[in-house]
């Protein structure tokens, strides 16, 4: 059975100025502590932004405690104290409305949190406005990213029902305070519907800030698009990341589960070979190259590694199992497809090892 503590000594209040408030939202700062919290959840009433969060883990009983948030995102990973032991922790959360896919419904206002794990024990927590500007590297060039926004599809997004889960969805527990990941992934999205709709990059767009990454995986839903429009759909988000002081990062879809008799998934429905013939993750590297955009060869790294899970080892990653779905994530596989692109992004020097998470 799950258990939770709430260690009621030293809350820790919210104690900045909420600077990015509407005026008529929030006159005073209000102090918001263990006080907004019950036995499974957190609530802080917040406009949307980027919030800091700490928190104290931990209490008098042995504890494990992971932390979600918004539209079920994955915020902390799960987190073992010892008996009478207390470690902190803290991450970067986007708040927005919608606040899930950007096309879905609006959600709750304010910054929701989870509290789960099998023996959550919260001691106190902490949340700020985040810091509003990127520094600069020490050689004063690029801006330091403190944002990581994502362009995508149903496989990157917040999706809101269990048993579905974006990558996208599981890239915040990777990352440590100082970096947020703003999910404007939507299911059923191609290139062309993405320019097209105003909710998307039309919404998206004004919100690139210098030195944020936008990484775009977009190519499941361009089932129909041709080669030279889904060649020039991806210059045009490109040039218009750049335009705004934003690093473009072109990311290859996600493999099909869909093995050959032989155990590999070299055929045109694993590896996103379009209804035309268009090869659409060979297009992106082309674009990349082309383009001198960094590359994140996800269609080759998860190929690589469910092959070598096989058959049945690899049906946990996907939702096989629960809804016969080669396509989709399971909350693992999300996971560990987050993780890919974490190391990805760390090893292109994208993200200074100390915003990540190992482990």
């Amino acid at each position: 059975m799950r258990r939770f503590t709430i260690a009621l000594p030293a809350a820790l209040t919210l104690s900045t100025a909420l600077s990015a408030a509407p005026a008529q939202a929030h006159d005073r700062t209000p102090p918001l502590g263990l006080a907004d919290c019950t036995a499974t959840a957190c609530h802080f009433d917040v406009p949307p932004g980027t919030y800091d969060v700490t928190v104290r883990l931990g209490g008098t009983a042995a504890a494990s405690t992971a932390i979600g948030g918004e539209t079920r995102r994955s915020l902390l990973p799960e987190t073992a104290t010892a008996a009478g032991r207390t470690v902190t922790r803290a991450f970067t959360v986007d708040v927005r409305t919608p606040e899930g896919e950007p096309t879905g419904p609006d959600g709750t206002p304010g910054l929701d949190l989870t509290l789960g794990g099998t023996a959550p024990a919260l001691a106190g927590i902490r949340v700020t406005p985040a810091l509003p500007h990127a520094r600069t590297n020490s050689r004063g060039g690029t801006p330091i990213a403190r944002q990581i926004i994502l362009i995508g599809d149903s496989t990157v997004c917040d999706q809101p029902g269990d048993p579905y889960s974006g990558w996208g969805q599981q890239l915040p527990q990777f990352l440590r305070k100082g970096v947020s990941v703003a999910n404007y992934a939507d299911s059923g999205e191609s290139t062309v519907t993405y320019l097209e709709n105003p909710l998307l990059w039309g919404t998206v767009g004004p919100l690139i800030r210098p030195g944020d990454l936008v990484l775009v995986q977009l190519a499941h839903n361009d089932k129909t698009t041709d080669e030279a429009t889904y060649r020039a759909n991806l210059e045009t988000l490109v040039r218009g990341i750049r335009d705004r002081g934003g690093r473009p990062v072109l990311v290859t879809p996600i493999v099909r589960r869909w093995f050959n008799a032989d155990g590999t998934l070299d055929n045109d429905t694993a590896l996103l070979v379009n209804g035309l013939g268009v090869d659409l993750p060979g297009v992106i590297r082309s674009v990349a190259a082309a383009e001198r955009v960094t590359l994140v060869d996800l269609t080759a790294q998860t190929k690589a590694l469910v092959e070598s899970l096989g058959v049945e080892g690899s049906k946990a990653i996907y939702l096989y199992n629960e809804k016969k779905d080669n396509t989709h994530t399971s909350a693992h596989g999300a996971t560990v497809y987050a993780g890919l692109v974490r190391d990805a992004l760390v090893a292109r020097h994208l993200l200074p090892e100390g915003r990540v998470r190992v482990g």
